[in-house]
């Protein structure tokens, strides 16, 4: 069953953002995820406050999910993340294939 990365995004330094995102791919890519949404005009239809930068990601499984945001390539990349950006990051199943 797929599951999702979805992550709301507030860049605070521009060249440690891209830094991060540049590493952050590579690695996704590495551990069978896939880019599904990446910083696209969003619009509030309902509720709360207005979105910032959206990303979602799409793995093979939550356990893949979890591999990567646990493996030390990411963990390169989590170290610009730091200071480069705040986000919220959910991690959320799919349902199954019909």
């Amino acid at each position: 069953m797929p599951a999702y990365v979805i992550s709301e995004v507030d860049v605070r330094d521009a060249a440690g953002f891209e830094a991060y995102r540049t590493l952050a791919a590579k690695t996704i890519t590495q551990y069978g995820g896939r880019y599904l949404v990446r910083g696209g005009a969003a619009d509030v239809a309902e509720g709360g406050p207005p979105p910032k930068n959206i990303i979602v990601v799409e793995f093979p499984s939550m356990a893949r999910l979890r591999e990567w945001y646990a493996s030390p390539e990411y963990a390169e990349a989590l170290k610009h993340r730091r200071t480069a950006l705040d986000r919220r990051l959910i991690f959320v199943e799919g349902v199954p294939p019909v």
